[in-house]
């Protein structure tokens, strides 16, 4: 399609949801012209009289119109479903475009989908963006998080208004910086929302503590998160706990208690494990953070089995205002934990797929606009500006020393809960994988042995250089051929 004087958005906006929408009225805050289009094209009309009256807002009701109005190159972004839809809408859109235009996608999209896409719209000579966006609906309008990965020509197509919209911190900088190529971006956004699964599973063990076992009430709770947020657990998680624990019901009651303890999820936490577990690193806490909104799915047979299976019920008899420090303790412990092991997670992951992460920058883009922003996120950042070769969070002094500052109140927390049959399985796989990566000694000696001595899959040893391989006749009769090859 050849330029027209038509030719007058800076950008196109494909999908017309919250997000879409809410993107849209933020770029044109920022004095960019938007055009909208929504393959229900009612809704295009529909937000021109509603949320985009009296704004720039070009509305469109063909894919050709869309395009037609792009001055060049031409962005479009797709604020759509991730999945085949997105796949879909590429395949639309590539009649219209020419050569060196740019498609991106700002959707929930698996990085490995990505990593296609980019090499199938870079085929036809143009260019591909996969970015992460996060900060939820009140992000998009105001300043989210924007982790843009794919094609990096396309970036400097794609920064100035990225880098406006984005949410800011303190001293200016935007949280949206370019992550790297292929599917980086919604990588970084993938593991993003891991962390936040982790937080949230944190959180809530935190508050069924404060709730069950302490039996504080909600506004009391409410005063304990509240508390919490002025110090080093200073986050937009924490801040929403204390505000929703503080709502009430039309008739007075906490609107918490009423709420059905049944979690959903979309799919990044599983993508999060499912990937760790591609690249043998040990995610823990994202994992019991996941399988733990599984349970909480079990409903009709928790209650079932409430009936029938025993557990202690301890009452809480000690000082209120101790215990809930320690748990503040445990949660910061745990948290340092879970981002310790999100950060092992990118840095396998740039090895596996040749990404040139900036792991500084990514705790930046993390400080403002998006779901898992905190103030100690300004701590990873120094953390990786001090050394760029850090290989996990909890060697850098200032965590180590956090780490050692919360030792005590963290075991102590796990050892009440597991007293008063309160379930903590983040809390506790947080503690276990502390003590799993500080020990110098494993039983993996004996798991090594056993694999050798039922499948015969060799083992290294102590007192021969690591990489030689031997394998013994544990039995005297099942014979000296090892397996032809050896799996961790």
């Amino acid at each position: 399609m050849t330029t027209t004087s038509e030719q007058r958005a800076d950008i196109g906006v494909m999908g017309l949801a919250v997000m879409g929408q809410n993107l849209i009225l933020n770029m044109n805050d920022h004095g960019f012209t938007v055009a909208a289009f929504n393959r229900t094209v009612s809704k295009v009309d529909d937000f021109l009289a509603s949320g985009a009256e009296g704004t720039h807002v070009i509305g469109t009701h063909s894919i050709e119109e869309f395009v037609s109005t792009l001055k060049s190159p031409r962005r479009v972004m797709l604020m759509i479903k991730a999945g085949e839809p997105v796949d879909a809408a590429i395949d639309e859109l590539l009649p219209y475009l020419d050569q060196g235009d740019i498609i991106i996608d700002g959707g929930n999209s698996l990085f490995t989908d990505t990593i296609r896409r980019e090499k199938y719209v870079t085929s036809k000579g143009l260019l591909y963006i996969g970015t992460g966006v996060s900060g939820g609906e009140e992000g998009a309008r105001r300043g989210p998080s924007i982790m843009p990965g794919g094609s990096p020509e396309a970036w400097p197509h794609v920064k100035d208004i990225f880098q406006s919209i984005a949410a800011k911190v303190e001293d200016g900088s935007p949280c949206c910086e370019w992550v790297g190529q292929g599917g980086a971006g919604h990588y970084v956004k993938m593991v993003h929302n891991g962390i936040e699964y982790g937080d949230m599973q944190l959180i809530g063990e935190a508050y069924q503590l404060l709730r069950n076992y302490i039996g504080l009430s909600a506004d009391e709770t409410a005063a304990v998160f509240a508390d919490w947020n002025k110090g080093e657990l200073d986050s937009y998680l924490i801040e929403i706990t204390a505000d929703i624990l503080t709502h009430k019901d039309e008739d007075g009651q906490p609107l918490v208690d009423k709420i059905l303890d049944v979690a959903g999820q979309k799919g990044t936490g599983k993508w999060t494990v499912i990937n760790s577990a591609d690249l043998g690193q040990p995610v823990t806490i994202i994992s019991e953070a996941v399988y733990a909104r599984c349970v909480s799915a079990l409903k009709d047979q928790r209650v079932a089995a409430a009936k029938t299976l025993q557990g202690p019920h301890n009452t809480f008899n000690g000082d209120k205002a101790a215990f809930i420090e320690q748990i503040r303790q445990a949660l910061y412990a745990s948290k340092i934990t879970s981002y310790a092991q999100g950060y092992m997670l990118m840095q396998a992951a740039a090895q596996e797929y040749g990404w040139d992460l900036n792991y500084g920058g990514i705790a930046l883009m993390w400080r403002g606009g998006c779901i898992i922003r905190s103030r100690f996120l300004g701590k990873i950042k120094e953390a990786f500006d001090n050394n760029a070769g850090l290989n996990n969070l909890l060697i850098d002094p200032f965590f180590t020393q956090a780490i050692e500052n919360c030792q005590t109140a963290w075991r102590d927390v796990i050892s009440s809960a597991v007293q008063a049959g309160v379930p903590v399985p983040a809390f506790s796989s947080a503690l276990s994988f502390y003590d799993s990566y500080r020990s110098e000694q494993l039983p993996a000696n004996l798991l090594q042995a056993q694999r050798d001595y039922f499948g015969a899959h060799t083992y290294e040893r102590t007192d021969k250089p690591r990489g030689e391989f031997f394998h013994t006749n544990w039995t005297g009769h099942g014979g000296d051929t090892s397996s032809s090859t050896y799996n961790a």
